[in-house]
């Protein structure tokens, strides 16, 4: 680019908030600062307006004064867009306010939306929603989906392939690399959990279809370690115990950052058993793939399909089948060679597609294209 755009990014929180869309904009602005001039505009945690920087960006916090729907309410990004003089604004959704407010006050600049997700459950709420999502996205001069299958299978995003680019997300490789140090904590989980081990990490909810891993480890000869917790970590472990499980199932909570590649490396397999759109792509299958797991995962109709290549980087199986799922485990504990093959496949394909700076690098490119009225499908 000859000069420096102007960006404010719109989302709902940022950092030190970790996870999700609020992980994946951290890291994506943060790269960014270094070739445009940045502004991330967010909702405060409270009713206090906030200005700061936050490892090299400038965070403006506008007050919250209510939350619906896991929807912050800040009118006062009405009155911050419609000041603020930007050469593109970069909008995060499914965000109802934000959207709301772009098309309130129209603000200056290109208009990209980086579109995480489909809303899925609150179906009652999005039908009063649709039409300001629809004419939202009808503003758009770019749209970022993570996969195609994001994109084609959304019954919003498909009427709007023109103006889609495909930028999928991405980790740090050399974050989950083996280190000595982490050696010797892998050996000790080695001893704690076992010769064959299977790992799944996330939140405990209705979409992520724990039930259906755990029912499958009936069949299964190896240790399951669930990572982390939710609304549902009372009812598995009911369920562990119904089918006494408990001596190979271990519920670990939640795993510190730093200890979570240890995890990785001394699994034999990650598995990911989501049973519903809500997951739209599975970031965890990258850090599982960066660590060289192979990966069980269901063929949803999201980006989960995308990251994980049946066949390619691990299985994948139809959601809800504990059978299904209990043969593809047994699969890959049975061959060594296959499970080593899928796991360096996996992990050249990190490196190759789904890396922090590969996705900066396409945003600036699509930032580019848009300020320069360059086609944005088909590049």
């Amino acid at each position: 680019m000859p000069f420096r755009p102007r960006v404010i990014h719109v989302g709902k929180y940022y950092w030190p908030v970790k996870g999700g869309i609020e992980n994946h904009c951290y890291h994506l602005c943060t790269r960014l600062a270094k070739h445009v001039e940045i502004t991330v505009v967010v909702s405060a945690t409270g009713w206090r307006a906030a200005v700061e920087t936050v490892d090299g960006v400038k965070v403006v916090r506008v007050p919250r004064y209510a939350e619906i729907a896991r929807t912050p309410m800040s009118p006062g990004l009405f009155s911050y867009l419609r000041r603020a003089d930007a050469d593109i604004v970069h909008v995060h959704v499914p965000n109802p306010m934000a959207a709301a407010a772009v098309l309130a006050v129209r603000p200056r600049g290109k208009l990209i939306v980086m579109y995480h997700s489909d809303i899925i459950r609150q179906k009652r709420l999005f039908e009063l929603y649709r039409g300001i999502d629809r004419a939202f996205l009808s503003r758009a001069d770019g749209i970022i989906a993570s996969t195609p299958q994001n994109m084609e299978y959304s019954p919003i995003l498909r009427r709007f392939r023109d103006r889609i680019r495909i930028i999928p997300y991405g980790v740090n490789p050399d974050d989950f690399a083996m280190t000595p140090e982490r050696e010797e904590r892998v050996r000790k989980l080695r001893k704690r959990f076992g010769p064959r081990v299977v790992f799944f990490v996330g939140r405990h909810v209705y979409y992520k279809g724990i039930e259906y891993l755990i029912r499958a480890m009936k069949s299964v000869d190896a240790h399951l370690v669930v990572g982390s917790d939710g609304p549902l970590t009372a009812e598995l472990k009911q369920l562990t115990r119904s089918l006494d499980l408990t001596a190979r199932v271990t519920f670990a909570g939640r795993i510190p950052e730093d200890d979570l590649p240890c995890y990785y490396h001394a699994s034999d397999i990650f598995c990911l058993p989501s049973v519903a759109r809500s997951e739209a792509f599975g970031i965890v299958q990258l850090e599982a793939m960066a660590c060289g797991v192979p990966v069980v995962s269901t063929r949803l109709t999201t980006g989960v399909v995308y990251v994980n290549q049946d066949g390619v980087t691990g299985l994948t199986v139809p959601p809800g089948d504990s059978p299904a799922l209990a043969e593809a485990l047994n699969r890959l504990l049975r061959d060594e060679p296959l499970r080593r093959r899928l796991g360096t496949q996996g992990r050249e394909r990190v490196y190759r597609e789904f890396t922090h700076e590969i996705n900066a690098s396409r945003t600036l490119q699509l930032y580019a294209d848009v300020l320069s009225g360059k086609p944005i499908r088909g590049c």
